[in-house]
């Protein structure tokens, strides 16, 4: 939002290049009015040309407020001798000279965009070829041991032999279900060896399971299952036999089975463990066509509080069997139907849009009465609306109520029959006496399912088997569904990091009998993992420099690869959905990119952009030039980004070995003390290379590695190794020509710098390496980034820390770095390999920088005295109490100042230093604004709302509930009681968080959006006069961008009194919501689903359409369950919840 401009604290324009005749304010002590004891009104009258000598009217000596010119010429000063110091001591002229002495030693090599990108996109689409070959043995496999197993009724727990992946947490925790109840099983223990590939402990002889906590391990169904899939176990060891990079492969079953290779123990969480594979990304995707779905939840007055309870809570659990690739609407109907939330029309699920609905959802209330024909109207009008972005493909509706006599067949006939492409899904929630048929036959009906949920505990499972109907056209499709589809990038549950998953469905190919109809369930789904760092491999490194990068996004347009993507908190229930227009900064040419590489087009475009730096404190305008081709056999499309100046890059090519001798001794630290301290770039130089996050012990053990094989060893990366050593050389040469002989002291620096592509920065001397605090790595330090971005000199005040920074000022070591880019043109071709620098002793450039914008001409002249009879312009040093002199970097941070106690602020925005003054700046269109928002920020968890000793989510009931004998017969009470029973097993899934459910270790931190505010440099770039408008309160300013710097300098009135504050502009990082979601989805981004749809089928049986009963509860058992229940002894449940509601045979 815009800060008005006539605010208390804006400013108007004056002339351009006179000076200012405005007229000076109140006397100020030691200042001595020009018109003493006029009165002021008077002043304001007076024509302009009258008002400069009453400024200095004779007799009377008076400091004015300084002409335009003079603070053009303090301008000037600055600049030489910004330039001065960075000529002599920066080196880059004697740089270039030693690159171009040194030119047998290397080779320009060029990055050819096109020739790049079809490179890496073919290479690959061979690693995710290799992983489709795997997939398609495993689903073969796995239906043809299914085809070949015979049914056993009469399975016992002891007839099968397997891994159980939770087995060790079981028996570690007494409480658990299988030490109460005694498992039967013959539960194998392994040995497991620890696996750098799979960041885990693993087993390669023998494949792990894992069954969600709410099935019963002894069910025949789940005993069947594991006694056929135990086959696959064969072909796991083969396909990694075949393929030694293959991660997990995994087989998700329709009846909640997880197996899956190398065997390694479950994450034990800390809660209850609520992973259950139909509920995870890539098994969605995998199991189903994309959806069109819209919920439709019954609020008629019949709706108890805990049966709507329920309704919430299963809607929410609906709405996390929706994927990216879905679209939804949720709606509320008693009389009329309504949408819960602001959405008035189907809207992608997304995990933003979803956390709407949610959020909407809790806000629902039961009244009136039930109107089954609002609610099945106002879906199939949201189905049958096209000008909107949907699915469409599989269309349903699914209507959550406690029950109902009407059977709304006008409604079914006017919108849905005789084609019946909408499915309708019924749910019939709590604990009722109702007569369920009229929802059995909506179902039934309109090809869809009836379930019943009486109680919390058959939520998870009942909200998430519409995905065996849904998959029904796929089986029935044969081999034209057997496609591979390749998921969204998401967190793995074992620990991998970000991968995407291949997935194929499995089918059941059996048949009931000879002649009969061919089976049409969904077995599961198939999938293969590929870790997102095994394709950035297949990336270039360093030879994009680095402002260069490849990119990757798929349909829906969230990158797949990108350097900004990086979550910094895991979600195993959500995938990671971070928009391509979100990882960089949006603009129409970023869109226009966006859409062609989802196309699956070719192309390459040269763009102006704005670009936030590396620490996210600034912006830059840019020029790049994408390159992008889509990746054959995969929903996804490569990109390029290359600035011009990394069309070339330096291939070093040091054959003779003396030399690679000679300059590999600069490496060691007994060369530190004459040449500089030395930090290389902590990169994969050679295989056998330890890592460390200490760079002197990563050099450390770079050294004793290279005293053990050579540069050209085929264990090393020779590119890498090749060009640190030169580059070593070449910045010895830096400091033998130029530092070594020269007097920082004398210029007031602390350090100079070298940093080069090749993976060196040099500091010198060495005792300035005690308080170097950047990258090593020079492609991560902001300064060598934004350093190649910019002509001129880049200044870097330190980050403000107020708990260091009296400390450092004490030990004179806070210093401002000053950076420039050194250019090399070789033969017409341009690149710039290197940045070179100083690093300004803080407190005497503060003094100095009083006297270049003083009338002193040098530091050891008097200062100027106004004598008597005289007319003075105020100084920044002479007169630092009534002027204000300051440089502030083009982010808006203060990094000079003529005041002694701002120089602790050094770094801080400035408007947390003079907020009047930088919301000046800010109107006059010295500075610009860019918002947005960060999608991967971390937060601390908030407290929890709800305090009170009953359990959260549970319907407590009055005390003239308890003394109604009707309450206790009646349905809810039943209820009541499963709930709070499930509750002694389950805690509180009615609001569990999800990340402590899983047994998330960063549970502590949540995700969340984080709103960024940086500023740049605007449009003004001559020098500009103004006025801060406020009354009594007014002052003057003069601001002029420095030549050749990102800095402003400004000279300003310093504030005579506080009743004109303007308000603060805002540059830190805040918690926010994001932008509106319900704007948003009235624009929603381009994107494209999957290519393929299976979602109808001729031959489809739809007879299996759903059967449940309502039984009235006796209350015998009632009463003597309430009567535990008083006494504070709750029985143990063993709740017995089944995978499946059918056999599969």
């Amino acid at each position: 939002m815009a800060v008005p401009a006539r605010t208390c604290g804006a400013s108007r324009p004056g002339p351009a290049r006179t000076a200012l005749p405005w007229p000076r304010r109140g006397p100020r002590p030691g200042v001595r009015s020009p018109a003493s004891g006029s009165p002021r009104l008077l002043l304001l009258f007076l024509p302009p040309l009258l008002l400069l000598p009453l400024l200095a009217a004779p007799g009377a000596s008076a400091y004015s407020f300084p002409q335009q010119h003079t603070m053009q010429h303090w301008a000037r000063r600055l600049e030489q001798e910004i330039d001065g110091v960075m000529r002599i001591f920066g080196g880059v002229q004697q740089l270039q000279e030693i690159y171009k002495d040194n030119r047998n030693l290397f080779e320009v090599q060029e990055n050819e965009p096109q020739k790049l990108v079809e490179k890496v996109a073919g290479d690959i689409e061979s690693l995710l070829d290799r992983k489709v070959q795997a997939l398609k043995r495993l689903a073969d496999a796995a239906e043809n041991f299914q085809k070949a197993h015979r049914w056993q009724d009469n399975i016992k727990e002891e007839d099968i032999v397997y891994y159980d992946a939770k087995a060790d947490a079981e028996l570690d925790d007494p409480e658990s279900e299988d030490v109460e109840r005694g498992s039967k099983a013959s539960t194998l223990r392994l040995d497991f060896i620890e696996d750098s590939n799979f960041k885990n402990k693993v087993n390669y002889s023998y494949t792990a399971v894992q069954i969600p906590t709410d099935i019963y391990k002894g069910s025949t169904i789940i005993l069947n299952e594991l006694n056929w899939t135990e086959a696959l176990e064969n072909v796991f060891t083969e396909n990694r036999r075949q393929d030694p990079t293959l991660l997990w492969q995994v087989f998700g079953s329709a009846t909640g089975v997880t197996r899956y290779y190398p065997a390694t123990p479950w994450r034990a969480p800390k809660k209850i463990d609520l992973y259950d594979v139909r509920r995870r990304p890539w098994y969605i995707q995998g199991a189903s066509s994309p959806k069109d779905m819209v919920i439709i939840v019954d609020v008629s007055g019949s709706v108890s509080g805990l049966t709507l309870k329920l309704m919430k809570t299963s809607v929410c659990e609906m709405l996390d069997t929706l994927s990216d690739d879905d679209y939804v609407n949720v709606a509320s109907f008693n009389e009329k139907a309504q949408p819960v939330s602001c959405f008035t029309h189907l809207v992608q699920a997304n995990v933003r849009n979803k956390k709407v609905f949610k959020e909407a959802v809790q806000g629902m209330v039961a009244k009136g009465t039930t109107g089954y024909k609002a609610g099945f109207e106002y879906a199939f009008d949201q189905l049958q609306n096209s000008n909107i972005t949907r699915a469409n493909c599989n269309k349903m509706i699914m209507m959550f109520t406690d029950g109902g006599e009407d059977r709304v067949q006008d409604v079914f006939e006017k919108y849905n029959w005789p084609n019946r492409t909408v499915r309708v899904f019924t749910f019939s929630v709590g604990q009722h006496n109702y007569d369920v048929t009229p929802l059995q036959w909506m179902a039934c009906a309109n090809k869809g399912y009836y379930f019943e949920i009486p109680s919390i505990g058959a939520i998870r499972i009942n909200t998430q088997e519409y995905l065996d109907v849904l998959g029904r056209p796929m089986v029935l499709a044969g081999k034209a569904a057997k496609q591979v589809q390749w998921t969204n990038v998401y967190e793995d549950a074992l620990g991998l990091g970000l991968v995407v998953t291949g997935t194929l469905p499995v089918f059941n190919l059996t048949q009931d009998g000879p002649g009969e109809k061919k089976n049409q369930l969904i077995l599961g789904v198939m999938g293969i993992d590929v870790a997102l760092n095994d394709i950035k491999r297949l990336t270039p490194n360093y030879t994009l420099g680095a402002n260069g990068y490849v990119f990757a996004i798929d349909l829906n347009g969230y990158v797949l690869l990108h350097p900004n993507l990086k979550p910094q908190t895991t979600n195993f229930r959500e995938p990671v959905t971070l928009d391509f227009l979100d990882a960089e900064l949006e603009d129409e040419n970023k869109e226009e990119i966006r859409r062609s590489m989802i196309d699956g087009n070719k192309g390459h475009k040269q763009i102006r952009t704005l670009l936030k730096s590396l620490d996210e404190r600034y912006i830059d305008e840019v020029m790049r030039n994408y390159t992008w081709v889509p990746i054959r056999s995969t929903n996804y499309s490569l990109g390029l980004v290359l600035p011009p100046y990394s069309t070339f890059y330096l291939q070093a090519n040091l054959s003779d070995q003396i030399l690679q001798v000679k300059y590999f001794e600069f490496l060691l630290p007994s060369s530190f003390e004459s040449e500089g301290h030395v930090f290389i770039a902590p990169r994969e130089y050679c295989k056998d290379l330890n890592a460390s996050d200490n760079n002197t012990e990563f050099l450390r053990n770079f050294i004793e590695l290279m005293e053990k094989v050579t540069p050209d060893s085929k264990q090393c990366n020779n590119f890498l190794l090749h060009n640190l050593i030169l580059d070593t050389g070449i910045t010895q040469q830096l400091v033998e020509r130029v530092w070594r002989d020269q007097d920082l002291n004398t210029y007031s620096l602390l350090a100079v710098f070298a940093a080069t592509d090749g993976g060196i920065t040099r500091v010198f001397p060495n005792k300035a390496a005690e308080d170097w605090t950047e990258n090593p790595e020079p492609f991560n330090a902001s300064f060598y980034r934004r350093s190649l971005d910019n002509r001129g000199y880049v200044f870097k005040p330190p980050p403000q820390d107020a708990l260091l920074r009296p400390l450092e000022l004490e030990n004179d070591t806070v210093g401002i770095l000053v950076s420039t880019a050194v250019e090399l043109n070789l033969g017409g071709r341009t690149l710039r390999p290197a940045v070179v620098g100083v690093k300004l002793d803080l407190e005497a450039w503060a003094e100095k920088f009083k006297v270049l914008a003083s009338n002193r001409t040098h530091q050891d002249q008097p200062q100027k005295q106004c004598g008597p009879n005289s007319h003075c312009e105020m100084d920044c040093e002479v007169n630092n109490e009534d002027l204000l002199c300051v440089l502030i970097d083009d982010g808006g941070f203060l990094v000079l100042s003529n005041q002694n106690h701002q120089w602790d602020q050094v770094g801080r925005f400035f408007s947390e230093v003079d907020a009047n003054l930088m919301l000046a700046l800010y109107n006059n269109s010295f500075y610009t604004r860019k918002e947005s928002y960060d999608y991967q920020a971390a937060c601390a968890p908030q407290p929890p709302g709800n305090l009170g000793a009953a359990p959260r989510g549970i319907f407590v009931p009055t005390i003239a509930d308890f003394l109604n004998l009707a309450w206790w017969t009646s349905a809810a009470a039943w209820s009541l009681f499963q709930q709070l029973l499930y509750g002694l097993i389950y805690h509180s899934w009615f609001q569990a968080d999800p990340a402590e459910a899983e047994g998330n270790p960063e549970a502590r931190e949540s995700s969340c959006v984080m709103k960024q505010t940086q500023y740049y440099f605007g449009s003004v770039n001559a020098s500009y006069n103004a006025i801060i408008d406020c009354g009594n309160c007014s002052r003057l300013f003069h601001a002029q961008r420095l030549t050749n710097t990102n800095l402003l300098f400004v000279v300003a009135e310093k504030p005579l009194c506080s009743q004109c504050e303007a308000g603060r502009l805002l540059q830190k990082e805040t918690h926010s919501d994001g932008p509106e979601q319900c704007e948003l989805v009235q624009r929603p981004r381009y994107r494209r689903g999957p290519h393929i749809c299976f979602d109808y089928n001729a031959t489809e049986d739809t007879s299996d359409c759903g059967r449940g009963a309502s039984f009235p509860p006796s209350l015998g058992v009632l009463v003597s369950l309430q009567l535990l229940l008083l006494l504070g002894l709750p029985p143990r449940p063993q709740p017995q919840v089944h995978a499946h509601a059918s056999h599969r045979p």
